[in-house]
């Protein structure tokens, strides 16, 4: 058994700059077949960068406060998740999900299986839009382990 407060997770983000609370709870859980990621996300903030996609791992999104807004498939129709709703998204499926409202956003990304890549290996290809609260542009399109990322 194991157990562990949110809180007392360490805050890890990620390498795009898009959010600045991300809690990996299941690495703090010593999970091996699912992951799951606590987020705080200001007006702007995403969480994760751009529109993409996990050929190997089904993603479910739970909004405790605020109001999430998803981009979903590659002609990206909105859907916004307000407080107590999930999204799920298949393998293969492309989202992008953020806080596109005044209001903070707290919720949880979790996945099966635990996905196969590491924000630490993504390789930055080309420029995103600076889209989110003034952060400089990034990055990128590539296919690494499991994860796309397209613009």
């Amino acid at each position: 058994m194991e157990k562990v407060a949110i809180d007392d997770v360490d805050i890890e983000t990620s390498p795009l700059g898009v959010h600045s609370v991300r809690r990996p709870v299941s690495r703090a859980l010593d999970t091996s077949d699912f992951a799951m990621n606590y987020f705080e996300l200001e007006p702007g903030d995403s969480f994760s960068g751009g529109l993409h996609t996990h050929h190997d791992q089904e993603e479910v999104f739970y909004v405790q406060e605020g109001t999430a807004t998803f981009e979903v498939g590659r002609d990206r129709e909105t859907c916004e998740v307000t407080p107590g709703e999930c999204i799920r998204f298949s393998p293969g499926e492309f989202q992008v999900g953020y806080n596109d409202s005044e209001e903070s956003v707290t919720g949880f990304a979790l996945g099966a299986p635990k996905a196969s890549h590491d924000f630490g290996e993504i390789r930055i290809d080309r420029p995103l839009p600076s889209v989110w609260r003034g952060n400089p542009p990034r990055a990128c399109t590539h296919r690494r382990r499991g994860l796309s990322i397209h613009v």
